[in-house]
């Protein structure tokens, strides 16, 4: 960050309401040199400033489309990196707040899986018999791995046709970070659960035996998404014991038995959707991020639709909601005044590396 920048902490204290008045007057001053992504999962106070938005796949195409010559990205610190990536040359990449991570994106490290692809190769020869794939909530390292070992990118939306696309070249695949979408995805396409065995990085040999490995089709990363493991089959039986009628929605980042209990699993977008084709005074059960829930409450609220949280608890995605109104107000006034702070920039090599499991993904899609 340039010394001359202004500092966050001059930001930290102000209301709501005065950063809104800020950020819409930032906005107008940087006109089309400045473009805001923002991810479905975003606190409603920062979302509607975002320019264009979507789930993790349509913000990956979206990246690499506009000609503004600033990506403020409202999502995660994965998700600024294929911003980056996909970029086009000279654009500079923001992320808001440097602590937007993702617990399940930590998961997986890129010497974890390093070493993973070792200790295969004790078994069976990787490169030949196995395709790694990472999902895109993931560091841009994991993705050049891929890329690297002809190797590609999934996101919720398009993970069949990903495993399609895998199974054509390899007879296995490494799934990471997130054990549930592979999972689901697995069994989608008839693959048997026992097929599918869970890699524990913490244990040699990803606590498999060579029998077991050499018997698999998936090996599932040991990783989940705090959020969606929140969701509990219990909680569907009770809300069809109470509403008979009601229909059931969740993402494929929650658990086998909430998936298999739903009456439709897909992406974010799929979820946004499917409620939106439905027929009015329907009642939802959402299995997805606070949020999103909330939003579309509210937008298909005069369609009498009733749309419910799926946990009593309340849980968002609390990296995420780390960016606010303070952080998007003083990232677009440094913008204003010629300084750029939080820059997301990918190290060439990996870049170009990811670029190409990126690719193939959208290639794929």
């Amino acid at each position: 960050m340039p010394a001359t920048a202004i500092a966050f902490d001059r930001y930290s204290q102000l209301q709501d309401d005065d950063c809104e008045e800020r950020i819409l007057a930032a906005k107008k001053d940087l006109g089309s040199r400045a473009v805001i992504l923002g991810h479905h999962y975003q606190r409603a106070d920062v979302y509607k400033h975002a320019d264009l938005t979507g789930d993790s796949l349509r913000l990956s195409k979206l990246s690499g489309s506009t000609d503004a010559e600033f990506v403020v990205f409202c999502g995660v610190h994965f998700m600024a990196e294929v911003a980056d990536i996909m970029g086009k040359p000279g654009q500079v990449v923001v992320l808001p707040d440097m602590a937007a991570g993702c617990s399940m994106a930590d998961m997986a490290s890129l010497p974890k899986v390093e070493r993973a692809w070792r200790e295969l190769s004790e078994v069976l020869d990787p490169d030949e018999k196995v395709t790694p794939v990472t999902y895109i909530n993931s560091a841009a390292d994991l993705k050049a791995f891929c890329g690297e070992h002809g190797g590609i990118v999934c996101t919720s939306s398009n993970a069949g046709k990903i495993l399609d696309w895998s199974f054509a070249r390899r007879e296995k695949v490494l799934f990471f970070p997130d054990q549930h979408l592979g999972r689901w995805s697995g069994y989608k396409m008839g693959i048997p659960l026992e097929q599918m065995q869970v890699w524990d990085p913490d244990e040699p040999m990803g606590g498999l035996t060579p029998e077991q490995i050499r018997d698999a089709r998936i090996l599932l990363w040991k990783g989940h998404c705090s959020v969606h493991q929140m969701f509990q089959p219990q909680h569907i039986l009770k809300f069809r014991n109470q509403h008979p009628d009601g229909i059931v929605i969740s993402h494929p980042e929650c658990k086998f038995e909430v998936c298999k209990l739903s009456d439709y699993v897909g992406s974010t977008d799929t979820i946004i959707k499917t409620i939106a084709a439905a027929p009015e005074n329907t009642r939802w059960l959402v299995g997805t991020e606070l949020n999103l829930v909330n939003r579309i409450a509210g937008e298909f609220k005069p369609q009498g639709k009733q749309i419910q949280f799926m946990s009593p608890v309340v849980c968002m995605c609390s990296t995420m909601a780390r960016i606010d109104p303070q952080h998007l107000a003083w990232t677009l006034e440094n913008l204003v005044q010629g300084r750029v702070v939080n820059q997301i920039k990918v190290p060439q090599g990996d870049a170009d590396l990811a670029r190409v499991a990126l690719e193939r993904m959208l290639a794929v899609s």
